[in-house]
């Protein structure tokens, strides 16, 4: 489900800036805990899964898969 709130305004992809890694939210399980990055401040959006790739961000490995943790 795509978020507006914290720094999100609607992007499908979010970082978690404190875990280097980005989650698809149209995929989202419940595992992301995408709420709780939100609610820490530490929500980056993507409007790209390439662009977030690019600047280091890891898959996760629950809504993405290919995590290489």
């Amino acid at each position: 489900m795509r978020r507006y709130s914290g720094k999100m305004s609607g992007d499908r992809y979010l970082g978690n800036t404190k875990k280097n890694e980005v989650h698809d939210l149209e995929n989202e399980q419940t595992s992301c805990r995408i709420d709780e990055i939100i609610n820490a401040g530490h929500d980056k959006p993507f409007t790209l899964l390439s662009t977030a790739q690019a600047t280091g961000y890891d898959n996760c490995a629950y809504c993405l898969g290919g995590s290489t943790k």
